[in-house]
């Protein structure tokens, strides 16, 4: 059994971007600029904002935090992503979700200009990527191909089975694992909360990538030997025996299903760290589009 490493993995990624900002200050360049919209308080996005921010730093970027308050109206936010689409000194940009319930986020991801958005969430880049266009990837599913290749796991041919239909993780990792490719060619199933008989699929599959968000779901007896298991699901489950009053935990009963799996992820560790590996990666490619737009 190997471990995908997604903080091994996300950190040599991370080193790569700093060479190629290096190389950019060198010429006298621009560098590229991530700008992040947080509104309201919570817990999980400021850390997850906080990740970026510092990551930014560490590899040479040019960072912007818009914090804006609760009570922020959608169209004071609507105005922010407005400018942002203007500021051409911004290469790309995220509205961190999820926004408090009195702003439509249908209406404010439509909002973003497709060519800053370094989420990847836009209807306009989610098209042009499964038509196997130029786009920018949703970062969770661009950071578990990564992982793939750069493991070398055999996709060809093979049978994955993706759990959870969401627009963020299941619906597109479905689409790139069965386009052509490395990490790609494979015939997929997509299963959801109204698939019959879900054990019978996991049972078949070579790879299993779960965007559940349930807690320890996947069970060994729902798996065969030498499955290759990607986790995307993390979970705070309260636990008072530990200092932080919880645990993190992922879709996968990972000390069981390990023992069957010939490759998985681990959480925390995997998947996580690749996601804010990959936003880095599709600005530093906006960053790209941008400087070649001016030139042309």
């Amino acid at each position: 059994m190997e471990i995908l490493d997604g903080k091994k993995i996300s950190n040599d990624i991370k080193d790569e971007l700093a060479i190629q900002v290096t190389e950019l200050k060198e010429r006298g360049e621009k560098v590229p600029h991530l700008a992040a919209v947080l509104v309201g308080n919570d817990g999980a996005s400021l850390t997850y904002v906080g990740s970026k921010v510092r990551s930014c730093k560490k590899i040479g970027f040019e960072s912007t935090l818009i914090h804006l308050p609760e009570d922020t109206t959608e169209e004071t936010l609507l105005q922010q992503v407005d400018d942002l689409n203007k500021n051409t000194d911004i290469d790309g940009y995220i509205v961190q979700l999820p926004l408090p319930k009195h702003i439509d986020e249908e209406k404010v991801l439509m909002a973003v200009d497709p060519d800053k958005d370094v989420d990847g969430f836009h209807p306009t880049n989610f098209g042009k990527m499964a038509l196997d266009m130029e786009s920018f990837v949703p970062a969770t599913p661009f950071g578990i191909m990564e992982l793939l290749r750069r493991y070398d796991v055999e996709t060809e041919g093979k049978h994955t089975v993706v759990i959870g239909r969401s627009h963020i993780v299941g619906r597109p990792i479905s689409i790139l694992m069965s386009q052509k490719g490395k990490a790609a060619n494979s015939t997929v199933s997509l299963t959801h909360s109204r698939t019959k008989d879900l054990k019978k699929f996991t049972q078949e599959a070579d790879i299993i990538v779960s965007a559940l968000g349930v807690p320890d779901f996947l069970k060994a007896d729902m798996v065969k030997e030498g499955v290759v298991i990607i986790d995307v699901g993390i979970t705070r489950v309260p636990d008072e025996s530990r200092e932080r009053g919880y645990y993190i935990t992922g879709d996968v009963d990972f000390a069981d299903v390990s023992k069957k799996a010939s490759h998985i992820t681990p959480v925390p560790g995997g998947v996580g760290p690749m996601t804010i590996a990959m936003l880095l990666k599709n600005t530093m490619i906006a960053r790209g589009r941008h400087s070649a737009n001016k030139t042309n």
